[in-house]
């Protein structure tokens, strides 16, 4: 238990009926497991437990004659943090599939513990295309976005517009790393050119040298391979040193409506970014959030939160069919071989590499004057549609795909 110590640990019985001798020990377990106290806590968090929690009502498991509990620990972002929690919840605690897990380098950690146990992992948080790339697993679904999508939204829209120099500030880590390179390629791919590049360290509070060399590079577009609270510090610092007033161009290749709130309209209007869920796009979405807020501290889910609902819903659907949590592998197997349909993404699939595909956003934050009220951020600028979002299936390296 000591992997345990210090971690915030919650459980929840979310639906009880008869227990079955198909599932282990009569329950299906969820461990969702992310930042809870840190850098990603607004995107993910409890905010994750609240959306699995919501999909299993709204799933009916007791209905059903299903026994569902949820965990929650916090990863602290480490990756040696985030081994010992799955670990201990696979070998301990009997827990079933691993959800959210925003921090690629801890993904990469649980997608090969979860892949050696035969569990199931549907990550949500992280984005490093490698889960579905060299890194794939045949019990690991990469759900939301990743980092292709990413880069092909945002970064091939700018470069199209105009934006064909860059300088990268990137966090220092997996996830960084894989953002950096999947825009890059695609700056490149469109004409443009990357004029310099500046690691630092994750997570990060002073943003000072990094900024002064990216204004110093004359790029045109400063793009922040970064998220959450060092994505927030960085345009705030950005703005303090002029550098938007001085014609360049931040571009916030990962951002969140968390982040937007946090830093507010008046300093985030204008910026671009992909996302594959904004809660105001139709009723249903709309309908989601307002339940969900209450139970969030009055924060509107991020496509993180609605990205854990989806995926635990087609998850619960997958067992309910085979009528067993036993073998991780052939609940993602059945997964993959049913359309995923639900509320807040709609119809879809999940890919041989475990792809979930969907379309993907690009977004312009409004002006403050733009906004009719509270949480009203976004406007469309494109819609990428499901075929064109994710990187074409030939081209990951995925070993599961073959030929």
């Amino acid at each position: 238990m000591k992997a345990l110590r210090n971690l915030a640990v919650l459980s929840a019985v979310l639906a009880s009926g008869a227990a079955h001798a198909q599932y282990t020990d009569g329950v299906i377990k969820i461990g969702v497991m992310n930042d809870m106290s840190g850098t990603y806590s607004d995107l993910s968090g409890q905010g994750s437990v609240v959306a699995a929690k919501m999909a299993v009502e709204d799933f009916g498991a007791a209905a059903k004659g299903l026994k569902v509990e949820i965990v929650g620990a916090d990863h602290q972002n480490k990756p040696d943090v985030g081994s010992n929690v799955v670990r201990t919840w696979i070998d301990r605690e009997h827990v079933d599939v691993i959800v959210d897990v925003p921090t690629s380098s801890v993904a990469l950690a649980v997608n090969e513990i979860v892949r050696d146990k035969n569990k199931v992992f549907l990550d949500s948080g992280a984005g490093a295309s490698d889960l579905t790339g060299a890194k794939c697993s045949p019990n690991t679904i990469h759900w939301t976005y990743d980092t292709w999508a990413l880069a092909n939204g945002t970064g091939g829209a700018l470069v199209k517009s105009g934006g064909d120099t860059w300088f990268f500030l990137t966090a220092d880590y997996a996830f960084g790393q894989a953002l950096e390179r999947d825009t890059a390629a695609v700056v490149e791919k469109n004409g443009g050119k990357v004029l310099g590049r500046v690691r630092h360290p994750f997570p990060a509070t002073d943003f000072s040298s990094f900024l002064l060399q990216a204004q110093a590079s004359k790029a045109k577009i400063i793009g922040l391979a970064n998220a959450g609270a060092d994505t927030i510090n960085a345009i705030k610092q950005a703005s303090e040193f002029g550098i938007v007033a001085g014609g360049q161009n931040l571009a916030a290749l990962l951002a969140f409506i968390s982040d937007v709130h946090a830093l507010g309209l008046q300093t985030a209007q204008g910026l671009i970014l992909t996302e594959a869920w904004y809660w105001d796009l139709n009723d249903a979405d709309r309908e989601f959030a307002k339940k969900f807020a209450p139970q969030n501290k009055g924060h509107y889910p991020t496509m993180v939160h609605a990205g854990v609902y989806s995926a635990v819903t087609h998850y619960l659907k997958a067992v309910s069919e085979l009528k067993s949590d036993a073998d991780g592998k052939a609940i993602v197997e059945k997964m993959k071989s049913m359309p995923t349909d639900d509320k807040l993404f709609g119809k879809g699939e999940v890919r041989k590499d475990g792809r979930k595909i969907h379309p993907m956003y690009l977004f312009e934050v409004k002006k403050p004057s733009e906004s009719k009220g509270p949480w009203d951020y976004y406007k469309v600028r494109a819609t990428i549609p499901a075929d064109q979002a994710f990187r074409p299936l030939k081209d990951g390296g995925c070993p599961l795909v073959g030929g």
